[in-house]
């Protein structure tokens, strides 16, 4: 048996630990042995924001990417390789603020100050990613990238406007700290399995849980199948939840997040193919980008640090009923590729859930990418997600449709699919089958809304109660239909509360 210790770049210096729990997280390390108590701690599960760092990682071509996560649900193990950037590293050389920094000092975007430093780190992962010939972000797009962050005394407005304003103020040199990221990052740079065993209470040389990280889809195969009862690991969104709030041993830990050949995403002119590896922002994006009808579902599903850090592999083989991505993926006929060491199947998504949190997967075997059907034909396709709040919230209910019409507006193929209302994702096959072969009229689609009762019955639970969430998936279908009718389709603005005029807000803007 071999170990090694955990490398990572800290305050511009190689940080190396041998004797940390595999499962502690990134945010105990900085408050307890680091001493860097600017992050802070609220909720530890990745709702409130307070713990926000950046991540920085080469890519498969070398260039750097620097991500905002959330320190409170990462294991220190996945720092591995990649550098930490806390709020305590954006002091100046000549002692000034960052411009994020005097942004929300000028703005008066801090009281208590709590979460300030999430909101600081979250706005410096915007700054450096946004293209300076782009013009100021939207009011949108900075509340996108804030979406992660909780502020519970000083009020959304003045924070905006900090983040507007940041980009006023002279930019600070960032190229060559960025090289000299880049060249550090690169020395560090795995290129075989990390393999980490912690001392355990006694101090013996190697303790239990092991952490493996395979560098090479091959190699993490072959891990999989030698230890078919290890938990994998991706983003942590989940699997950190365990840890930090059920307090559950997770024994032997396999993590994917080093496998560059799982983060790919490729086209061909019939299927979008998305690695199970793949972040669900970079997935989403790619997503949006051949259904456009996916955008709001993008901004609505959990917040940038979480997408930045969670896959879409991940959420599709969780199999949690209420995972947002599903229902879409089932509604657009997505397949799965399944892999267990050199053998590989594919598999329809809507096959792999066999029962609550149960999947199709063999012993041994493991998520290996989503094939996702390019568009084609007159497909009419929507998502909605109702919840009780806007952003970053569980679904009581989410939705998708996709149909085909002839030209005789008859419905030629239908898929319906929701997430909570069954012990699964789960296709509403009545539904589909009462508009199927029918033209697609008032008559029709509300027929299909009363099959609906007969496709689920939903559980009550804090989210929502049964009649409830039956009730949504009616007018959700309906909704559809208004949207989508050959005759006098509904706008967006019409059936979204949320849909606004983009003149009238422009209007607004000092």
């Amino acid at each position: 048996m071999t170990t090694q210790t955990i490398r990572f770049l800290q305050h511009g210096a190689v940080c190396e630990i041998g004797d940390a729990p595999a499962t502690r997280t990134v945010l105990q390390h900085l408050r307890e042995n680091a001493l860097c108590t600017g992050t802070k701690e609220g909720c530890a599960e990745g709702d409130c924001g307070a713990c926000t760092v950046v991540v920085g990682e080469l890519d498969a071509s070398g260039e750097l990417v620097l991500k905002a996560v959330n320190a409170c649900i990462q294991f220190l193990p996945t720092l591995d390789s990649r550098a930490l950037v806390t709020v305590e590293d954006l002091r100046q050389p000549d002692g000034t603020l960052h411009p994020v920094q005097q942004a929300l000092v000028d703005c008066h975007g801090s009281q208590c100050g709590f979460c300030t430093p999430g909101f600081v780190m979250s706005l410096w992962a915007l700054y450096h990613h946004h293209p300076r010939d782009a013009g100021p972000p939207s009011r949108d797009e900075l509340a996108a990238a804030l979406s992660g962050n909780l502020c519970r005394c000083t009020g959304y407005r003045p924070i905006l406007d900090a983040a507007a304003r940041m980009f006023d103020y002279p930019r600070p040199p960032f190229d060559a700290a960025a090289l000299a990221l880049k060249q550090q990052l690169a020395a560090l740079k795995r290129t075989q399995t990390f393999e980490y065993h912690a001392p355990d209470a006694r101090g013996a040389a190697f303790g239990t849980p092991a952490f493996y990280a395979p560098v090479t889809r091959a190699e993490f195969a072959r891990l999989r199948a030698a230890h078919p009862d290890a938990r994998l690991l991706a983003g942590s969104t989940d699997v950190g939840l365990w840890v930090t709030k059920q307090f559950r041993d997770l024994g032997e830990i396999l993590y994917i997040g080093n496998v560059d050949e799982l983060k790919t995403i490729e086209r061909d002119a019939q299927t979008l193919t998305i690695g199970a590896a793949a972040s669900l922002e970079d997935a989403y994006a790619a997503l949006v980008a051949d259904h456009p009808e996916l955008a709001e579902l993008w901004t609505r599903f959990a917040s940038r640090p979480i997408r930045n850090a969670g896959t879409l592999g991940g959420n599709v083989a969780n199999g949690s009923p209420i995972g947002d991505s599903m229902p879409a993926l089932i509604a657009l006929n997505a397949e799965l590729v399944l892999q267990k060491d050199t053998q590989i199947r594919s598999m329809p998504l809507d096959a792999f859930y066999l029962g609550y949190q149960k999947t199709a997967l063999a012993a041994g075997e493991f998520v290996a990418a989503i094939r996702v059907p390019r568009p084609a034909g007159a497909l009419r396709f929507r998502t909605y997600k109702v919840a009780k709040r806007y952003d970053q919230d569980i679904s009581a209910v989410c939705a998708a449709f996709a149909i085909r019409l002839g030209d005789d507006n008859r419905v030629s193929a239908a898929r319906i699919a929701f997430g909570g209302m069954a012990a699964t994702p789960k296709r509403a096959t009545g539904a589909e089958n009462a508009l199927i072969g029918h033209e697609w009229n008032e008559a029709h689609a509300r027929a299909a809304m009363a099959a609906l009762d007969a496709d689920y019955q939903p559980l009550t639970d804090m989210r929502a109660s049964s009649a409830y969430r039956a009730k949504v998936a009616r007018n959700l279908l309906w909704r559809f239909y208004l949207e989508t009718r050959r005759d006098a389709p509904l706008a967006l603005a019409d059936v979204n509360a949320f849909a606004y005029d983009a003149r009238a807000s422009a209007e607004e803007q000092p």
